[in-house]
């Protein structure tokens, strides 16, 4: 990997710059899946699932038996640990419940607002390289805690038309309502539009690869929204002679295995650490199953050495990255002043896999950047605020006056009417 030494601010912007990821090749691919979804239901769903995944289906849900038997199917290990992961994303999630809130703003107004669960909505967990259950808790969970009324789940199906049985276990377990063995474009058109077998939900969550992604974006032409734009993974680590080269190196390739188009970068004040690393992941990846993605994804990745303190925090929050680890003398000071960043790692302990997979914090998060102005799946995803005013004869007669003198400078005099009226009746029975 290539050490780029105290480069200037007005080189950061190439110097960062992600892979390409744009989705705009797909769109037209996307609006043909998507209308032939809407005239044929079902039938056009089985027909892309079998062009796309080789796979013929009768029926889209995954059956009840499927669903119970699958706790049978896991070794206890890997139930046991499906359990504290749960356990753990549960408890901070639970923490996150907000309670609505009740102002008299004036005499005679209460203004309040109160929060409601989405009623349906979609959940998208990839199948393709590696069935991700961890991403079913990450979504289910929240969702259930913040009392969706349904919640359906896409997945994509096996060459034996099945669903691993660890995400079933999941889905079960975190009161998913219904599972579809479907994924990609057709999945999230199924669940944009409804079918005869899957719901319209309200929306779509849960990360893919760029043909999800091009598809959820379009979903939002239709009136369904999203969690938030997705791109490739990506990691940044800020690290001092204090880190474990190691360690560094470890963390680096758990992201570059996702992905060709991920990336990692690694600042640090000390370039012999940067080199001491690098080594170290040419060393690492040798072992890696997925050693040709890992490489791929090295080849986005760059080291950069920058001397002070507060450029490698300016850095931090320029790049905005997904996932951050600080491993350094002065992390109470970044921990303080970041202020662009999806998902924080303290410590040469804080291994990234650990927020993927347990630790209790979502790993679904904003990436290319829009740590700026997104925040990862939370509580909140799944839940909007209605807000409720109240106001009696003297909140009227407070508050009146004011409201006719808005409506008439903005030459709205049906909404100063809609108030004069009523002061008058109030004047008139006084």
């Amino acid at each position: 990997m290539i050490i780029e030494s105290n480069p200037p601010k007005e080189q950061w912007e190439d110097l960062l710059r992600r892979p390409q990821t744009t989705v705009d090749d797909l769109e037209q691919t996307v609006d043909d899946i998507f209308d032939q979804i809407q005239q044929r239901g079902d039938q056009a769903v089985r027909k892309y699932t079998e062009l796309f995944d080789g796979v013929q289906l009768d029926d889209l849900s995954v059956d009840e038996e499927a669903i119970r038997s699958a706790e049978n199917n896991l070794s206890n290990e890997l139930r046991s640990a499906i359990d504290l992961a749960y356990d753990n994303i549960k408890t901070f999630h639970q923490a996150q419940k907000r309670n609505g809130i009740s102002v008299e703003t004036m005499p005679g107004i209460e203004c309040k607002m109160e929060v409601r669960p989405i009623e349906r909505v979609g959940l998208y967990i990839p199948g393709g390289t590696a069935p991700l259950f961890s991403s079913v808790l990450m979504l289910a969970i929240p969702a259930q805690l913040a009392g969706c009324h349904e919640i359906v789940l896409c997945t994509p199906p096996n060459q034996e038309k099945k669903v691993h049985p660890a995400m079933l276990y999941a889905a079960k377990k975190c009161g998913v309502d219904k599972i579809f063995k479907l994924g990609g474009i057709q999945a999230v058109g199924a669940m944009t539009f409804g079918t005869e077998s899957v719901p319209k939900v309200y929306k779509i969550l849960g990360p893919g690869n760029r043909f999800v992604t091009a598809a959820k974006q379009r979903a939002t032409k239709y009136g369904v929204s999203i969690d938030m734009p997705a791109g490739p993974s990506e990691l940044m680590l800020a690290i001092d002679d204090s880190a474990n080269a190691s360690y560094v190196a470890a963390d680096a390739l758990s992201q570059a295995e996702h992905g060709v188009d991920s990336q990692i970068v690694i600042v640090s004040k000390n370039k012999d650490l940067l080199e001491k690393v690098d080594r170290e992941i040419q060393q690492q990846i040798q072992e890696l199953p997925r050693k040709d993605i890992a490489q791929k994804a090295i080849e986005n990745s760059v080291l950069i050495v920058l001397e002070k303190q507060q450029a490698i925090l300016d850095l931090i929050n320029a790049y905005a990255p997904e996932h951050l680890i600080i491993a350094t003398r002065f992390n109470e000071y970044l921990e303080e002043n970041i202020i662009n960043a999806g998902s924080v790692f303290i410590g040469n302990l804080a291994a990234e896999s650990i927020g993927d997979y347990a630790s209790g914090t979502n790993h679904t998060l904003p990436t290319n950047g829009f740590a700026r102005q997104y925040s990862g799946v939370n509580i909140s995803s799944f839940q909007k605020s209605i807000t409720f005013q109240k106001i009696d004869q003297q909140g009227l007669q407070n508050i009146g006056k004011a409201v006719e003198q808005m409506a008439e400078a903005e030459d709205l005099l049906a909404h100063k009417k809609a108030v004069s009226m009523r002061l008058k009746d109030l004047d008139n029975n006084g």
